[in-house]
């Protein structure tokens, strides 16, 4: 079992930027592909980045390619979404997301195991 906690949500401008944070409890963390996704109100769950076990590789979706960065601290049980240059229709309940595969199929959010409550965050035009 693993218990994901997300912060560092909240209200920016736009071009401004935040860095979200999911602590990571339970087994162990470095055992885990890391995802992030994201729901905005009337909109289906999309997908943001995804990070593999050790952090090697990452996976960013096209939205958000060149503007927001996913990162992890297997020493912290931390995983990271720095999010620069942020847009109106970037606003939505950011969720970070625990799995134990990595491939091509880690951006559907089926590949994952476990699931934070979520983070808001508003970008204001």
């Amino acid at each position: 079992q693993v218990h994901l906690v997300e912060s560092g949500g909240g209200l920016v401008q736009a071009g401004g930027s935040l860095r979200l944070s999911c602590a990571a409890s339970g087994r162990t963390f470095s055992s885990y592909a890391m995802g992030w996704f994201r729901q905005a109100p009337g909109k289906e769950r999309e997908f943001v980045a995804a990070i593999n076990w050790s952090g090697s590789n990452t996976y960013p979706a096209d939205s958000v390619k060149g503007r927001f960065t996913i990162s992890r601290d297997n020493a912290k049980n931390t995983v990271y979404l720095q999010m620069n240059s942020l847009k109106p229709e970037d606003t939505a309940v950011y969720y970070c997301a625990a799995g134990t595969g990595w491939g091509p199929g880690s951006h559907a959010a089926s590949e994952y195991d476990y699931w934070g409550q979520g983070t808001q965050v508003t970008v204001s035009s």
